[in-house]
């Protein structure tokens, strides 16, 4: 089966129901006003196979899809997911906490930066979340200047969001569970051109810098115009998400934009192969979150979809959603 037949997607985001919008482009899909990024993306591989090879590449190749789930049945992922959290003394929270302060905290700040010292795969994955913070900059600015407007980025890393919202003149509250991401994103912002921020913030008198603080998501609190959480759920289970979900839309007044990894079958069953090649530096559990899944938790805390995209290139795909309060 050749991966570039299986996999490609256009990028667009469109109001979940509206009858002012008609069918555009495909016979099921309603679509409006479609995001305008470089290009269209080539086939796609889930955000999590930062670390999936040539070999893993030739395997979805060159072998059959029953071959492969027979090798699969032979791993035991939850195994060496388990014996993860028992090294560092926790569960989910605690393996995610202790990779993006060591091994995890290295290559993602290259991944995030703009270091020519990347691979072809971080290379990518880096534009799919650049796609992805720029797709969710213009969902902001559509709905109007973002002067003013109170934004919590929660799962912040290094400020990629965070530095460009208050750019704009978004009163940010910028969070990680990584103390190396909040210290890598501080030291970003220090880098920043100061005059372009007050020159956004001209007319908030004392107004403030974005504030970074190292926090995971269950201890955030506050109220917010808008509430963003990208590339975050990947790192938990779909339980420990649904919390997630309703303790970040309690933080919402107005929105709450969340990103994460789709499950379907051919998805996770390239997260499996991945898992059939760990490598030595491969230390976080990664998990896809059906779209059900996800709007069930948000209708159970009284919030529905208002806007969804999606965002591929080869080698990261990451459903993005808008939800607003019923």
């Amino acid at each position: 089966m050749a991966l570039s037949a299986c996999l490609s997607s256009s990028i667009c985001f469109h109001p979940t129901s509206n009858p002012r919008f008609s069918p555009k482009r495909t016979p099921t899909t309603t679509t409006s006003r479609p995001l305008r990024l470089l290009a269209p993306p080539p086939a796609a591989i889930p955000p999590l196979a930062a670390d999936v090879d040539g070999t893993t590449i030739a395997v979805i190749g060159g072998g059959s899809v029953a071959a492969l789930a027979a090798a699969l049945s032979l791993t035991d992922p939850e195994r060496r997911r388990k014996l993860q959290a028992e090294e560092v003394g926790g569960g989910d929270k605690e393996v995610v906490r202790e990779y993006f302060n060591n091994s995890g905290f290295q290559r993602w700040k290259k991944i995030y930066g703009e270091t020519d010292d990347v691979n072809r795969v971080q290379k990518d994955i880096r534009l799919g979340h650049s796609k992805t913070v720029e797709n969710v900059l213009k969902m902001l600015a559509d709905d109007g200047p973002l002067s003013g407007v109170t934004v919590c980025d929660a799962g912040c890393g290094t400020g990629s969001l965070s530095i460009p919202l208050a750019k704009e003149g978004a009163i940010v509250s910028a969070s990680d569970i990584s103390a190396a991401m909040v210290a890598e994103a501080e030291k970003k912002l220090k880098l920043f051109p100061l005059s372009m921020l007050c020159n956004a913030r001209e007319e908030l008198p004392g107004s403030v810098m974005p504030k970074f603080e190292v926090k995971d998501l269950e201890s955030l609190d506050g109220k917010y115009n808008t509430v963003v959480c990208l590339d975050v759920l990947i790192h938990y289970p779909q339980n420990k998400a649904d919390g997630m979900i309703g303790h970040l839309a309690s933080l919402a007044e107005k929105r709450l934009i969340l990103s994460f990894a789709p499950k379907t079958f051919y998805y996770d069953l390239l997260k499996r192969v991945g898992e059939l090649f760990p490598g030595p530096s491969k230390a976080t559990r990664a998990y896809l979150h059906a779209e059900a899944d996800v709007e069930r938790a948000l209708r159970k805390v009284g919030w529905k979809i208002n806007k969804r995209g999606i965002v591929t290139t080869q080698f990261y795909f990451s459903r993005l959603v808008e939800a607003v309060p019923v």
